[in-house]
């Protein structure tokens, strides 16, 4: 029986799509070039098969500010690693995000207290002025590490940028590590200068972060100082913390001037960021000046279409490279939304409250999140106005057909709902956002421009239509330099390069569909492989989580019998929501929900009831982790989990040897 094709759940308007950057963009790289252009899948095969001309296409058009461009765009492209982009280039990073110097909002600030901040641009370029003069004065230079141990608020964003401004490399986590996850982290870059704050709120508690300081800048050798941010108090005691000043004794002494911006080569590192450490100390990946500018100007500009004036939201930690990514709102020359605290204050109603009071233009958060306020009955449509509201973003994990049912239901019918994927890893997306394309429900709209972004098959053939590893087959400016103290790059290539040889493989078990479009089925590494066959964990997922008396879910394959394993059989761990228990009825609906929805192997051996999920600090369930203490083997940094207490539940379970 002939199947018929899906229907969009949502298309943008025919003026929507004209007046969308993206398209004015392709009409002015088809009149440059003399190509037709005219659909989306024309214009990303003319941007991965004419590489150098796209991205010099794309500096112009976001006009990248810079004292040389150079005449040469990419250099050995053909290897990867290893391929150069614009090696002539001479530029900085911060002075392309401080490029606004107006009285309009840069930042805003709400705290889950009610709190509000406003800073402007131009007092923003002020404060980063008399911070950079005062990073000068400790006698930091290009290269040297700057790392920050704080919440999402303004002083962040402004630390940032001063050590930007003059070539320093920036670092970041949350307040919320133990000491040993901070050190992890920190004590393999050996920053000169720690930034922190003396606490921060959460659910309603203060979390005083001191103490941890203290111990944490003893053990960190080389720093020349430690500069604390009051959050909780006005003056909070660092009597106990060496070579600690408060920020504003720290900055007192300098007033505002122009930035003495220092001028780097495009692969100059800007940023190190760190992968989540559940399985070995975290890998530091290092990021260029220039890939990390291009890259996000091309996402801001063409793929999120934002605009001059624009207010940008996304709710994330200063441990996630979603922070990265949302600080970098400025290049667009828009109003970047901060927000420190708890997504479910007010009700779970604060997020929606923040957008609606603000004029949120972009709003981006998890698919965790929206499962959330689904489940906890909330109608963000009838109670509040987002009328300025064109786009929702959600990444971290892949959202469900049923929560983009839910989005257009009951938080807004006119919205691009986009589903994007990428990461840590490129500071990017392989899967992406795009105004003038419509949204299919459980799909990501569109393969990123620039990004080369296929599917491949055990053999390293394409495939469409079909699940395999998602890959990309030629370089891209965003790639990472490299891990930090990987010398001769041997860790690098076999995190991304061991697989198929000269092509980045990602990690992704994935689909291409014949639209276009991508569905992810979860982190292959974590792929369930019962009888041979790979299944995504994210397919159990879908079905698991619609289920009314389920709060969050984790499956795993377990090998198979444990003495002398020859198969894998599928587990799956629930946390039920208040009031209920797992009783024989509601674990055969599971399974018959699966079973029905997707095929008999996604059905678990076992369905057993389970307090608490272990998270990483940016909410993700950590499926290797759980693994792990399934087949009796340490978790190696279970301070990079927000709940490390609740792998406790899996240890020695009964149900597991029968």
């Amino acid at each position: 029986m002939k199947t018929s094709k899906p229907e969009p759940i949502w298309r943008p308007t025919a003026e929507a799509v004209e007046n969308a950057q993206i398209t004015q963009f392709a009409h002015q790289c088809s009149r440059r070039y003399r190509v037709d252009l005219d659909d989306y899948a024309a214009f990303h095969r003319w941007s991965v098969e004419n590489p150098a001309e796209f991205w010099s296409e794309v500096w112009d058009w976001c006009g990248v500010i810079a004292s040389k461009k150079g005449g040469t765009v990419l250099l050995d492209a053909e290897r990867m690693p290893g391929a150069k982009w614009f090696p002539e280039a001479r530029l900085n990073f911060a002075q392309n995000l401080l490029r606004r110097g107006d009285r309009g909002d840069a930042l805003v600030f709400w705290d889950e207290t009610g709190f509000r901040r406003r800073v402007s641009y131009s007092e923003l370029t002020s404060d980063v002025s008399r911070a950079a003069q005062a990073l000068l004065q400790l006698g930091l230079r290009p290269g040297d590490r700057a790392a920050a141990f704080v919440p999402n608020m303004p002083e962040t964003a402004m630390c940032a940028l001063a050590a930007l401004s003059q070539g320093m490399v920036w670092t970041s986590c949350s307040p919320d590590f133990g000491v040993d996850g901070v050190l992890d982290r920190f004590g393999q870059v050996e920053p000169k200068i720690l930034f922190c704050a003396d606490g921060y709120r959460y659910a309603g508690r203060e979390y005083d972060s001191l103490e941890r300081v203290a111990e944490i800048a003893e053990r960190l050798p080389g720093l020349r100082k430690v500069v604390v941010i009051p959050n909780l108090r006005a003056k909070p005691d660092i009597s106990a913390i060496p070579k600690s000043v408060l920020l504003e004794e720290w900055l007192r002494r300098h007033a505002a001037a122009e930035i003495p911006y220092v001028q780097l080569p495009f692969d100059h590192p800007a940023y190190i960021l760190f992968t989540s450490g559940t399985t070995g100390v975290p890998k530091c990946i290092v990021h260029s000046v220039g890939g990390a500018l291009l890259s996000g100007l091309k996402m801001y500009k063409l793929q999120f279409d934002v605009r001059p004036g624009d207010r940008f939201f996304y709710y994330t930690t200063c441990n996630w490279v979603m922070w990265n990514l949302l600080f970098e709102g400025l290049a667009a020359e828009a109003t970047v939304l901060l927000y420190d605290g708890s997504p479910f204050e007010r009700g779970g109603r604060m997020l929606f409250d923040y957008a609606a009071a603000e004029r949120c233009t972009h709003f981006g958060t998890s698919a965790k999140f929206i499962d959330a306020v689904e489940k906890r009955d909330l109608r963000p449509a009838e109670t509040h106005d987002l009328g300025d509201l064109r786009m929702i973003l959600s990444t971290g994990s892949p959202l469900v057909a049923e929560s983009y049912d839910f989005v257009y239901q009951h938080i807004k019918r006119d919205v691009c709902l986009s589903s994007i994927s990428g990461g840590t890893d490129i500071m990017a997306a392989f899967a992406d956002a795009n105004p003038a394309l419509p949204v299919y429900r459980g799909e990501l709209q569109c393969a990123s421009l620039g990004m080369a972004v296929q599917v491949f098959d055990e053999d390293g053939e394409p495939l469409v239509g079909k699940k395999g590893e998602l890959v990309c087959t030629q370089p891209f400016p965003s790639m990472p330099l490299g891990f930090w103290n990987d010398r001769g790059g041997e860790k690098y290539h076999a995190a991304y390069f061991s697989r198929y040889p000269n092509v980045w493989c990602h990690g992704d078990w994935c689909e291409i569909t014949e639209r276009g479009t991508l569905i992810v089925y979860g982190r292959s590494d974590a792929t369930l492989n019962p009888g041979g066959v790979r299944i995504g964990t994210a397919e159990i997922y879908r079905q698991v989580e619609k289920i009314d008396e389920i709060e969050e879910s984790v499956a795993i394959g377990q090998l198979w019998p444990p003495d002398k394993p020859v198969d894998t059989r599928v587990l799956l761990f629930v946390r039920l929501r208040p009031g209920y228990n797992l009783d024989e009825a509601l674990a055969e609906r599971i399974r018959k929900r699966i079973r029905d929805n997707t095929t008999p192997r996604h059905v678990p051996a076992r369905v057993i009831q389970v307090p608490d999920i272990p998270r990483t600090k940016n909410n993700k369930v950590v499926e290797l982790a759980v693994k792990a203490v399934v087949h009796g083997m340490p978790v190696p940094n279970t301070d990079a989990l927000a709940n490390p207490e609740a792998l406790d539940w899996f240890r020695d379970l009964p149900e597991l040897a029968a």
